[in-house]
């Protein structure tokens, strides 16, 4: 090999150590992440998804990495034996941008899996339900992110507005039932489309942002709010998000009738619905469901149950002071409410799970509740199952059953998707086993 022919080789070599050894040592770093994360996932339950997640084609998927790297969430997915692989699927919160950076479309967002199945109410592209005239936005239909559901309710209520319908004078253009982000953002673009509409929600203006825990961040993303302008922020504390709404409400002069809860969607015969809330009935062209998978609180059926000292969400923890409190479940939305509590001066909090230990929850949230309970300000009532609550007292099992005198009872066993009031509306119901 004579000298120019080595030198030639010699500068290929070193461009190639340039410029390859970074990329080799970024893919052996995301490996080495994604084995602590896997690890991590299956110390806390975090491999089996509750609802929507991201899947990965071996096939299809080239190993860029740039799907991990994008999402905001980290770790949902990670590179192992160079191909992008789910490893903490439960903390997806379904924004999809994983799915959008990929460039050869290995990615699919998908609801359930083999094991566990996700109700989903069957809706098209554009939002309609199998019922002509009847929309699902939001959370309902499985996207929970809070600018995912804005951008729902703006190309929901843009479609309606193209299909130029003829309505009868007598009924609204729409009817929007629910006033969380979903429900607020097609309520701000009906303004903005000057449609004759009205919104109804059975509680405040926020829908279930309103329960998160005081301080907990909502993730967001910049999106362009009708009538008031760019909303530029990617993480919010829950008090300055209902501030925000509340402002944008004010500002842009929109009308919300809250403390009315739809029961009924009858069709008429010119074409409409008859919306019959518990405090009157609507004739509207569309409808608009934005009410969220929380439904009706799932109960315990235990005598008791129904007392004012019951409560199945907190949003004031500071209201509830020299008590003695017992929280039932050992989900996120339980833990996060018993450690708020227990913050509080003089409260006596114990957290009553029925099984040994908690599962399937944020590492965040069992590093703080395991602090709690070694310092001794939460007590845990493990392999518990309350029988029955009473005015002064509670009863509860483990093994034997045993009195404990409590003030308060907070009850976190999920919610119950509202299937009845949507199959009374002729709406059907899919469940999803790991598809799309």
């Amino acid at each position: 090999m004579d000298l120019d022919t080595l030198i030639i080789w010699s500068i290929g070599l070193v461009l190639i150590i340039v410029f390859m050894l970074p990329f080799y040592l970024k893919k052996r770093k995301m490996e080495a992440q994604a084995e602590v994360a896997e690890v991590e996932a299956l110390k806390y339950g975090l491999k089996e998804p509750a609802s929507l997640h991201p899947i990965v084609s071996p096939s299809l998927c080239i190993g860029t990495g740039n799907c991990i790297e994008i999402c905001p969430e980290h770790d949902v997915l990670g590179l192992i034996s160079g191909q992008a692989r789910p490893v903490s699927p439960s903390r997806c919160i379904g924004h999809g941008l994983c799915e959008r950076s990929c460039p050869v479309e290995a990615i699919q967002l998908v609801f359930g899996t083999e094991k566990r199945g996700v109700d989903i109410p069957r809706i098209q592209e554009n939002f309609e339900t199998n019922v002509p005239g009847i929309y699902i936005i939001g959370e309902l239909g499985g996207m929970g992110l809070i600018r995912n559901a804005f951008e729902q309710g703006r190309q929901c209520i843009a479609g309606i507005v193209k299909e130029r319908h003829s309505v009868p004078a007598d009924a609204l253009d729409v009817l929007i039932v629910g006033c969380g982000p979903a429900g607020l953002s097609a309520s701000l673009n009906s303004l903005h489309h000057n449609l004759r509409f009205v919104t109804l929600e059975k509680e405040d203006v926020g829908g279930t942002v309103r329960y998160y825990p005081r301080k907990k961040l909502v993730m967001t993303a910049p999106f362009t709010i009708p009538g008031y302008g760019k909303l530029n922020v990617r993480e919010v504390q829950k008090e300055d998000l209902i501030d925000l709404w509340d402002d944008i409400i004010e500002k842009t002069g929109l009308k919300v009738q809250t403390g009315q809860t739809v029961t009924e969607v009858q069709p008429t015969d010119d074409g409409c619905f008859l919306v019959v809330s518990d405090k009157g009935t609507y004739k509207t062209k569309r409808v608009v469901l934005a009410i969220g998978r929380r439904g009706v609180p799932r109960k315990l059926n235990i005598p008791g149950e129904n007392l004012p000292k019951v409560a199945y969400a907190l949003r004031e923890p500071e209201a509830y002071q020299g008590d003695r409190i017992v929280v039932v479940g050992g989900g996120d939305s339980a833990v996060e409410a018993a450690l708020a509590l227990a913050e509080q001066p003089g409260n006596e909090v114990k957290i009553s799970y029925r099984r040994d230990g908690f599962s399937r929850i944020k590492p965040g949230n069992l590093e703080r509740v395991e602090q709690a309970l070694r310092v001794g300000t939460l007590e845990a009532l493990w392999s518990t199952n309350l029988l029955e609550i009473g005015p002064e007292h509670i009863i509860y099992k483990n093994g034997r059953e045993a009195s404990l005198p409590n003030n308060y009872v907070f009850i976190f066993a999920g919610g119950e998707l509202p299937t009845r009031f949507l199959k009374q509306c002729g709406i059907k119901i899919d469940t999803k086993f790991g598809t799309p």
